[in-house]
């Protein structure tokens, strides 16, 4: 089940260019490099703590990089709040899911979508013709973002209610109504079984054809993140030890040794390389 394909052409539409992220004496992130286009699927893979979130943190404004620059669109963005980030073209979900747990599946979408309402307070004060258009311009799109996402039936449900599951997949609702040109995935497939996984490598698949997004990937699963990415960058305590296909990662004696470890080439029936293997 693994993508294929070339890089796709054309300019970046993100890139992370010698990112690091200093708390204190603690270097989380160091001289981070990535560079995406659009309809890119790629997957940041590493052990626990190897600065996978620190680097989704520091591309969607979460933190400011210590050093080094953001750039979406080729506009630098470092400094700029998460919401000036996310008008910008890149929008994310949490590994701990974030919704509005009070509000409904369709209200959760709607949100999202006024980050890019053409109407101000006047019109919204004193119901203007123009500001119910937009509004039912809103409400007609985020029944649509619902139902691409399996969710059309539960728009009147409160999200606190949904299944896990059906939560993860509201959450993907809600970032893909701000139009974005990156979507940015924590961890997508936590708390999902076998099945709801394998669902979920055709959705982000079809949601980057669908809406020509670059999408990028932190999962712990990998049967999930190497059939779904077409290339992958493997941290290590900060540091990008290994990028390329992945086959050539799962084969990299280094990431062998740092992550997956010869358990997981036995059982895929890869040969341990020369020198590989956890200790």
């Amino acid at each position: 089940m693994s993508a294929q394909g070339p890089v796709p052409d054309g300019p970046a539409v993100l890139e992370a260019r010698q990112v690091t992220m200093l708390f204190g004496g603690l270097k989380a992130l160091a001289d981070f490099d990535l560079s995406m286009r659009a309809r890119e699927l790629v997957g940041l893979i590493g052990p626990n703590g190897a600065g996978k979130t620190t680097a989704f943190n520091a591309i969607t404004g979460v933190y400011a990089p210590t050093s080094g620059d953001v750039l979406v669109a080729g506009e630098r963005v470092n400094g700029k709040k998460p919401h000036q980030i996310c008008a910008r073209g890149v929008a994310r979900t949490f590994q701990n899911i974030r919704l509005f747990r009070d509000l409904t599946a369709l209200d959760n979408v709607r949100v999202a979508l006024h980050l890019r309402v053409a109407t101000n307070l006047a019109s919204a004060l004193f119901l203007t013709a123009h500001h119910h258009r937009e509004e039912a311009r809103v409400r007609r799109e985020a029944e649509e973002y619902l139902s691409v996402m399996g969710l059309g039936h539960r728009r009147d449900e409160l999200a606190k209610s949904l299944p896990y599951g059906e939560q993860r997949r509201l959450e993907i609702a809600r970032a893909l109504a701000t139009q974005p040109k990156v979507l940015c995935l924590d961890e997508p497939g936590a708390g999902m079984n076998a099945a709801e996984k394998v669902a979920l490598m055709e959705l982000i698949r079809r949601i980057r054809d669908d809406f020509g997004l670059a999408i990028l990937v932190i999962e712990h699963d990998m049967r999930l993140v190497m059939g779904v990415s077409e290339r992958l960058v493997v941290l290590d305590h900060g540091i990008a030890i290994a990028r390329g296909s992945p086959e050539e990662v799962r084969r990299d004696p280094k990431v062998v040794e740092a992550y997956l470890g010869d358990a997981y080439l036995e059982e895929k029936h890869i040969a341990v390389p020369p020198g590989g293997g956890a200790a």
